[in-house]
């Protein structure tokens, strides 16, 4: 069993609810690997120059206050030495919107409330991995080139019915505007879905996955590797919409972020 040794005080961090924070840690001698222990989670940290560096995703709903994390470095010899991180999430305000859509979406017959919690359990169990074979090679970037979205986080009504933070940022697109990968990674999804339509999951690695929503075309399939800007398909106004647009969402180890925050994060 690998000895841990508890050493220096915490490096603090700040972070908002819903965003992205990039953790370096640095390298001493004889360290061969860093991870970083948050919420549960154990994410790779990977190496660029004397630093060790990797990304968070700190959840719309996280409480504000002070959360710890911690980074183990494993040493050449098998032992493993533990530094301690501290992030403090400040409080955001969120608003609410009110939206009217098409009544089959709010609700729900058998076949479509089957449909959908089915399709909630596979995009759950995606966001829960965290592959050590990927890691973001370039920068974040929008994925449509000048797109800005503001409603990330809005407290959503339905046709007068509370549903869950929008948990993406909405882009102005005309249908077949093309759609571009934020960063290089694997694709994990690509088929239509009941309230998203025809969606697009990516694996940026350290469990970072970006989805892209409501296209009107797929130009992708499950298994390829992307680069950073290539194009996965074209924007529409499929699933629950109210007209055409690109919803492009962010999960970082299982924490709904705003996708602004990791460009602005890094890679």
């Amino acid at each position: 069993m690998a000895m841990i040794s508890i050493l220096m005080a915490a490096t603090l961090y700040t972070a908002a609810q819903g965003s992205a924070v990039q953790l370096k840690v640095p390298n001493e001698p004889r360290t061969k690997s860093v991870q970083v222990m948050w919420k549960e989670k154990r994410v790779p940290a990977f190496r660029v120059d004397d630093v060790w560096t990797t990304l968070l995703g700190v959840d719309l709903d996280t409480k504000p206050g002070t959360h710890a994390a911690e980074a183990l470095l494993t040493m050449d010899d098998g032992s493993v030495k533990r530094r301690e991180i501290a992030i403090t999430v400040a409080a955001r305000k969120f608003p609410v919107t009110r939206l009217t859509v098409e009544p089959r979406f709010t609700q729900l017959s058998k076949t479509n409330l089957n449909r959908s919690s089915r399709e909630s359990r596979e995009v759950g169990a995606i966001y829960r991995r965290i592959t050590t074979d990927l890691a973001p090679d370039e920068v974040f970037v929008v994925p449509i080139p000048g797109g800005t979205g503001r409603n990330f986080g809005e407290r959503r009504v339905f046709n007068g019915q509370a549903r869950a933070p929008h948990s993406g940022a909405d882009l102005r697109a005309a249908t077949g505007t093309p759609v571009h990968a934020t960063n290089r990674g694997r694709v994990v999804l690509a088929k239509d879905l009941f309230f998203t339509g025809n969606t697009v999951i990516v694996d940026h690695g350290l469990g970072i996955y970006s989805l892209y929503a409501h296209l009107s075309r797929i130009d992708v399939k499950r298994g390829v590797v992307v680069k950073s800007n290539q194009i996965v398909g074209l924007a529409g106004a499929t699933g629950r919409v109210t007209g055409p647009h690109l919803h492009w969402a962010i999960r970082m180890q299982g924490a709904r972020v705003d996708p602004f925050s990791l460009v602005k994060a890094g890679g």
